[in-house]
């Protein structure tokens, strides 16, 4: 049986990344977090399942106006709002809670706050942007399998590991430790979802060139997508002399002719779904079996 610390990326550090799951992020949802929610909220079309319910993993971060349109898809749909850290769920309920005379509240299902999801779990839950931030993601899916209905579906996207590939270069030129920690490969997110009991997983993959008129608007924008959860990252506060020659290399990122001269940089976004399928018991001389499997197993009738 695995360690939780062979489970964990080898690159993240579990104390960085809690530290930065319970900072809110402000104001309101990244921009490219956005960006991903609107493309894999496009991705649903393709899907011919309708949810009766569905859950919205964290949604402050991972995109509010993409809640909004999961929401509209599946108007007639309950939905739940999941925020594991307590610290971001009152700036998430602000945001997602209309006001009483709002026409909003009155049409389309009922979401759930923070409730307990059904007790068969929910057709779709949605993780838009998380799961790359995450120190240990095997556990997180697993998490996910556990609240996914028996032929319900996840739908996830995170970061690829060509994300920033030029700022990695940029550090590695300077000398220092590296930019960031390591992102996963989307063969091996698939494997893990295979693992955590999920089928017929479905991965995909695009390059975003998100570019900047200033060095300082680049880093602040990428200050609003993640924070460096590498272990040997720099372990005090950076000079002046650190931030002067930063700036300057990123300025050298923008080329004339390309991106209209602009500092450009990649990100690698991986979108991925995959359906809980109904549990299936070995033949053995004893076998455990949940409840809940139980009850999935049973009323689909005996299986294979």
């Amino acid at each position: 049986m695995p360690t939780e610390s062979h489970r964990r990326p080898p690159t993240i550090d579990p104390v960085a990344a809690q530290r930065w799951a319970g900072r809110a992020p402000a104001p309101g949802s990244p921009w490219l977090h956005e960006e991903v929610g609107r493309r894999m909220e496009d991705r649903l079309q393709w899907i011919k399942a309708r949810p009766r319910h569905w859950a919205d993993w964290s949604p402050l971060r991972g995109g509010l106006e993409a809640h909004a349109l999961v929401a509209q898809r599946y108007a007639d749909a309950q939905a739940w709002v999941v925020e594991p850290e307590p610290a971001l769920q009152p700036a998430t309920a602000q945001a997602l809670t209309s006001p009483w005379w709002s026409a909003k509240r009155w049409r389309g299902g009922r979401t759930h706050l923070f409730e307990p999801l059904p007790e068969g779990g929910v057709d779709l839950l949605w993780a838009n942007m998380a799961l790359h931030m995450a120190a240990d993601p095997e556990a997180l899916i697993g998490q996910w399998h556990r609240q996914v209905a028996v032929d319900g579906f996840l739908m996830f996207s995170c970061l690829g590991p060509d994300t920033v590939r030029e700022l990695r270069a940029v550090h590695a030129r300077l000398g220092g430790p590296p930019a960031g920690h390591e992102f996963t490969d989307m063969h091996d997110w698939g494997d893990m979802l295979v693992h955590a009991g999920f089928a017929e997983p479905v991965m995909d993959m695009e390059r975003i060139v998100l570019t900047w008129g200033t060095p300082e608007a680049a880093l602040a924008e990428l200050r609003t997508l993640g924070r460096n959860l590498h272990p040997a990252r720099f372990p005090a506060l950076r000079g002046r002399g650190w931030k002067a020659a930063l700036t300057q290399a990123l300025g050298g990122l923008a080329v004339p002719g390309e991106h209209d001269g602009r500092i450009a940089l990649t990100f690698e976004v991986i979108y991925g779904h995959a359906f809980r399928p109904a549990a299936r018991v070995s033949v053995a001389s004893e076998s455990a079996v949940s409840l809940r499997d139980m009850k999935a197993m049973l009323g689909r009738g005996r299986p294979d």
